[in-house]
C-alpha cells in the first residue's frame, strides 16, 4: 500500500511530545521568492503559520514603532480577561504628557485629561502616539515597568526568542531587539486572540480633540490588495518597516520588511512580497488515506488507542502549480506511553515535493489517554511483547509499534 512512498522517506529526529499552535519547516524554498530590500523580511500564511519565504528571518534588529503591536496586543489580552474595558476612562499622567515625546509621533495627549481606553488604542494603532502607548500601559499594570515585564511574558509565550521590549513605545533603546519571524508570529496570535482590537489597524484616520492623524500604513490605500494591517515603524537606527496582512478570499498572509530605505520602499517591498504570495501559493487541505490516520494502539493506557487529529485542521500552504506532486511520509514516537494530553504530538507528516522537504505538520492526539488500571495494564504486559515480535516477523498488521516500513517510519524520542 503506497509502497512508492518509500522513495521518499527521511528518517528525522524530532522533538518530542510538544503542544504547538502552528508548524512550518522548510529545507528551501520551492519557488524563487522576489528581491526584497530589506534588512530582513518574511512571508507566512496565516492560515497554517507557514513560512513562504524570507531571510535573515532570526536576525535581531531595532522594532521602532512595531514594539506598538505587542503593546496593543497585550491591552486587547487584558481587555479580553476582563481585567480592563474599552470604555474605562484613563487619567493622563505627567509620564503619558505628549511634549514628553518632542519630534515623534504622538497623540497630542496633556497632563489631566480623561480618555477612553477605546481612544487610547486608535491613538497607538491609528496614530502611532507614544504617549498613548505610556497611558495605556500605566493603566493596564501601574507603571511602564511591570508593563514592560508583561510584553516580555507574551513574547516568550507565544515563541518570540529573538524579542526583547525594554519600552512600549519602541523609541531606541540598546536592548530592545525583535525579528521579522518574530513579528509575523505576533501579527498571527493577535489576529486570532483579539480579532476586534485587531479591526482598528485598517482604520486609515483618528480625530483626538480637533487634531485629525492619519494612518501611516500606505496599503491601506492599495486596490489592489485587500490590507486591513498591521503597523509601520521607523527610527534611524532601525530604518524604515512595516508589517502588512492582507486577505485574497479565505486565504490571509502577513509579510514583514524590516530596515528598508524610505517609506516608500516599505511600501514597495511589501506589496511585492503580498503579491507574490497571493499569486503563487494557496492554502489546501490534502486528503490523506483514512487508514494512515485510524486510531493508535496505546499499550497500559485508558482507552486503550488514541483517536489522531492533524494540527491547524489538516491544512498546508503549497505552490499553487506544484499541489498535485505532494507526498506524504508519517512519522510516530515510538514506545507511546500514557499519560497523554489531549492535543499532545505523538508524530507528524511531512510533506515533500519533487524530494524536497515542503513543510512538517504535527499529528495530535484528539483526546487525552489515562494509564490503565492494574488489571488491563497487567494483561497488556503478557501482550505487548507477543505482538512486537509477530510485527518484527511481519506477521500481523497491527499499528501497535508505527513500524510499518513502506508508509510509517518510527520516531526518534529525545
Amino acid at each position: 500500500m503506497l509502497k512508492t512512498l518509500n522513495l521518499y522517506v527521511y528518517r528525522l529526529i524530532f522533538a518530542s511530545c510538544l503542544v504547538i499552535p502552528s508548524f512550518y519547516s522548510h529545507s528551501a524554498y520551492l519557488l524563487d521568492p522576489p528581491d526584497i530590500d530589506a534588512k530582513a523580511w518574511v512571508l507566512m500564511s496565516y492560515n497554517t503559520g507557514q513560512i513562504i519565504a524570507g531571510d535573515n528571518l532570526h536576525k535581531p534588529l531595532a522594532p521602532a514603532s512595531l514594539t506598538k503591536i505587542m503593546t496593543t496586543f497585550v491591552v486587547g489580552e487584558e481587555i479580553k480577561a476582563g481585567n480592563i474595558q474599552l470604555s474605562d476612562m484613563v487619567t493622563i499622567s505627567e509620564n503619558a504628557w505628549g511634549k514628553k515625546f518632542p519630534g515623534s509621533s504622538k497623540m497630542f495627549l496633556n497632563v489631566g485629561d480623561s480618555v477612553s481606553v477605546e481612544d487610547l488604542l486608535r491613538g497607538v494603532i491609528v496614530s502611532s502616539g507614544n504617549d498613548a502607548t505610556v497611558a495605556l500601559a500605566e493603566h493596564v499594570a501601574g507603571h511602564q515597568s511591570a508593563f514592560i515585564k508583561m510584553m516580555n511574558q507574551y513574547a516568550e509565550r507565544y515563541g518570540m526568542k529573538d524579542s526583547y521590549f525594554s519600552n512600549p513605545h519602541g523609541l531606541d533603546a540598546d536592548d530592545q531587539t525583535t525579528s521579522a519571524y518574530d513579528m509575523a508570529l505576533l501579527t498571527r496570535a493577535f489576529i486570532q486572540e483579539v480579532p476586534d482590537i485587531y479591526d482598528m489597524h485598517k482604520e486609515k484616520s483618528f480625530t483626538f480633540g480637533d487634531i485629525k492623524q492619519g494612518n501611516r500604513n500606505a496599503l491601506l490605500w492599495d486596490e489592489t490588495l485587500h490590507v486591513d494591517g498591521v503597523k509601520t515603524g521607523y527610527t534611524k537606527q532601525a530604518g524604515y518597516s512595516l508589517v502588512s496582512s492582507a486577505k485574497n478570499g479565505e486565504q490571509r498572509l502577513i509579510a514583514v520588511v524590516l530596515g528598508t530605505k524610505s517609506a516608500k520602499a516599505r511600501r514597495l517591498e511589501s506589496k511585492q512580497l503580498l503579491s507574490w504570495g497571493f499569486r503563487f501559493y494557496e492554502d489546501i487541505t490534502p486528503q490523506l488515506d483514512d487508514k494512515l490516520l485510524e486510531p493508535i494502539r496505546i499499550w497500559h493506557g485508558e482507552p486503550a488507542s488514541a483517536e489522531l487529529t492533524l494540527g491547524d485542521a489538516g491544512m498546508i500552504t503549497v505552490p499553487s502549480r506544484l499541489k498535485n506532486k505532494l507526498k506524504p511520509i508519517i512519522t510516530y514516537r515510538e514506545n507511546l506511553a500514557p499519560p497523554l494530553e489531549k492535543g499532545q504530538q505523538i508524530g507528524k507528516i511531512d510533506w515533500y515535493i519533487n524530494e524536497q522537504l515542503l513543510v512538517s505538520q504535527p499529528i495530535l492526539t484528539q483526546g487525552e489517554i489515562l494509564k490503565a488500571p492494574w488489571y488491563n495494564s497487567a494483561i497488556d504486559s503478557v501482550l505487548q511483547p507477543i505482538y512486537t515480535w509477530l510485527n518484527k516477523y511481519g506477521l500481523t498488521k497491527q499499528r501497535e509499534q508505527l513500524q510499518a516500513r513502506d508508509i510509517v517510519q518510527p520516531m526518534s524520542q529525545q
